[in-house]
């Protein structure tokens, strides 16, 4: 695994950014602590950041440039079926000087041009110079895996795997209120926006092609859903089981290739159950790790784990973490984002990876299972609501009740309280509103009275109203729950929990490769009718059916538990003084210009109440940023 960056100038002084280019690829050290290397030649500066994953020779290594010394290329990767291509490519009499996947992507532009993307099998950001034409050409992976983001203005185009890189690279520090107002309603930011103005990400499945000033932007790939199609598929559901098995295997084999110690996150549940049942079909003794929640037995599915890592004799190791291992951690994550994201898991994540880094380099995940086949409690959700019945209708007539009862995720009564308000406000919207309600911690209205009135009229409302419809585009009223999994797949999957794996893992330099996420398995996911995925009674249906011979019967009788961050009592215990004198103070929000200090009161007054509801979240996406308003913008 790799880190990008680079920048290509169309002015004289677009050039001197050049001389930051050492800076800029530094930045992104976690990435890549290996080796770094530099290309810089007119116009253009390339960086890189390498982790070895395989055995190279020294002419592996990167920026690479082709024996014509016209392209060159910095690749943040994997391509997991490069030895097939290149029996191709050497077929047609294309010479190879190393044994690498990066060769492999040079030599397949340099002969196909810009389409080759489509042959690939894996996850990447990559950028090709070539100097004949003095053309950039930037694309990201289909599911969006690896992040891209690009800043342009009129003298350059500058480009990074983290905004570390940019930031490096000299873009404007200038606040975006509009995706602000986003982040505070589902504490993340979704593509193509990020925090600061001008800076994009380049959303997956996507490339730019840069030539003299014209930039020319294209989608080179979309998950094949079609509604009439789904409804023609004649497979039995036997028989799509049986596929599912026989894809999956395949993407897992794959993912298993590499000349550095691999394992496998193994957290009790089904999906990573599933992938190293697979995975130890094709190698023995696999390592697997698991983190324990010592302080939280409600949560801790370390025993599932076992089970599953007893029946295939993997190497298994169990970090078990007490809530103040969990909070020794909390300032090392706020201190490596470099854009505000507050899905409070990615602790968890960074622990397990940072622990399991350790021991390995690679590590596989059951990422991208939930979202692909309707794992969570919104799809069920959302069914019910889809079938109507008796039940539906009784939670909506109970909205009073649900209005007035205490709620909170802290325990089972207020947390089901919590999700029937939901559940009953879901019952009377339509799919669109009824998707943002449940994907968001507060309403747009909520997160505007968060701010000042200086900084609400900072908020761009027209374009945010676009940014939501072009998130919620594909929600129709008379469409199925494929069409959320779709939106699933476009929001939360790449801005929140890729997001999320991609950033703690390189932060502890350790690579994720997640089977699921094959585009093999996701276009025959979206080939799938709803029937196949979810019933009354079970969610991730066709997984469960499918792999359930491999897999301890334990596994099926019990209930799926997420895991919670103990946020709520950090806030009320060691972390209140941050949040009373520090980040959240009457005097520091006055300061600072961007927050409403009467509304950050009231919220402060709900989080230490009898019914916070989710007001902890909201809470942390507000230390999140401030954290980072004071890292990155005080500097």
């Amino acid at each position: 695994m790799c880190g990008i960056t680079g920048t290509f100038a169309f002015t004289d002084a677009g050039r001197t950014t050049l001389a930051a280019l050492p800076a800029a690829t530094d930045a992104i050290e976690s990435r890549g602590p290996d080796s770094r290397g530099q290309y810089v030649y007119d116009c253009v500066g390339l960086g890189f950041r390498r982790l070895a994953i395989l055995d190279l020779s020294a002419d592996g290594n990167q920026p690479m440039t082709d024996e014509s010394e016209r392209y060159t290329i910095v690749f943040n990767g994997e391509i997991f079926n490069f030895k097939e291509l290149r029996q191709k490519l050497v077929a047609k009499g294309c010479r190879f000087h190393s044994q690498t996947d990066t060769e492999v992507i040079l030599q397949l532009y340099i002969t196909e041009g810009r389409n080759f993307l489509k042959k690939l099998n894996g996850f990447f950001g990559l950028a090709i110079y070539d100097k004949e034409e003095n053309s950039l050409f930037i694309a990201r992976d289909r599911m969006g895996e690896k992040p891209i983001l690009v800043y342009r203005d009129e003298d350059k185009l500058l480009f990074g795997s983290e905004m570390k890189s940019l930031l490096a690279l000299g873009v404007p520090r200038k606040l975006d209120y509009t995706s602000l107002s986003h982040y505070l309603q589902l504490n993340y930011i979704p593509g193509p926006a990020t925090i600061f103005k001008g800076v994009k990400k380049l959303l997956p499945g996507h490339y730019l092609y840069i030539k003299g000033k014209k930039v020319v932007r294209k989608r080179w790939y979309k998950v094949p859903y079609d509604s009439k199609k789904v409804q023609k598929n004649k497979l039995s559901y036997e028989q799509q089981q049986k596929k599912l098995v026989d894809l999956l295997d395949d993407a897992t084999s794959r993912r298993l290739v590499a000349d550095v110690p691999l394992g496998a996150f193994l957290s009790g549940g089904i999906d990573s159950s599933v992938v190293v049942a697979l995975a130890s079909r094709h190698t023995q003794h696999l390592n697997t790790f698991s983190i324990g929640y010592r302080d939280e037995p409600f949560f801790d599915e370390t025993k599932y784990a076992k089970l599953v890592a007893d029946r295939y004799k993997t190497n298994h190791t169990v970090f078990s973490l007490t809530n103040q291992d969990l909070y020794d951690h909390i300032f090392d994550v706020l201190n490596y984002l470099d854009e505000p994201f507050a899905d409070s898991s990615a602790l968890a994540v960074y622990i397990l990876s940072k622990r399991t880094r350790e021991k390995v380099t690679v590590a596989l995940s059951g990422d991208g299972a939930d979202e692909l086949f309707s794992g969570y409690n919104k799809h069920m959700g959302e069914f019910q609501v889809r079938q109507g019945g008796f039940k539906a209708e009784a939670v909506t007539s109970l909205n009073l009740l649900w209005d007035v009862l205490p709620k909170s995720r802290n325990s089972f009564f207020g947390n089901r309280v919590r999700q029937f308000q939901r559940f009953s406000r879901g019952m009377l919207s339509g799919p669109k509103d009824r998707y943002w309600d449940w994907a968001t911690f507060a309403s747009a209205t909520d997160a505007r009275s968060l701010l000042s009135p200086a900084a609400q009229q900072k908020i761009n409302k027209k374009l945010a109203d676009k940014r939501r419809k072009d998130i919620l585009q594909h929600l129709h009223a008379d469409g199925d729950l494929n069409e959320v999994l779709l939106t699933d797949v476009q929001l939360v999957l790449p801005y929140d929990m890729l997001a999320k794996v991609d950033l703690m893992s390189m932060a502890c330099s350790l690579e994720v490769r997640p089977p699921f996420l094959d585009h093999n398995v996701v276009n025959f996911a979206f080939s799938l009718p709803v029937s196949s995925k979810i019933d009354a009674n079970l969610k991730k249906k066709i997984v469960q059916d499918a792999f359930r011979p491999m897999l301890p019967e334990e596994l099926y009788k019990r209930p799926k538990h997420g895991f919670e961050v103990p946020l709520l009592k950090w806030f009320r215990g060691e972390l209140r003084p941050l949040i009373e004198d520090d980040l959240l103070s009457d005097t520091f929000i006055e300061a600072q210009g961007i927050f409403d200090v009467e509304a950050i009161r009231a919220l402060k007054t709900q989080l230490f109440s009898r019914s916070p509801g989710d007001v902890h979240a909201r809470i942390w996406a507000l230390i999140v940023f401030q954290w980072w308003w004071k890292k990155w913008m005080q500097a």
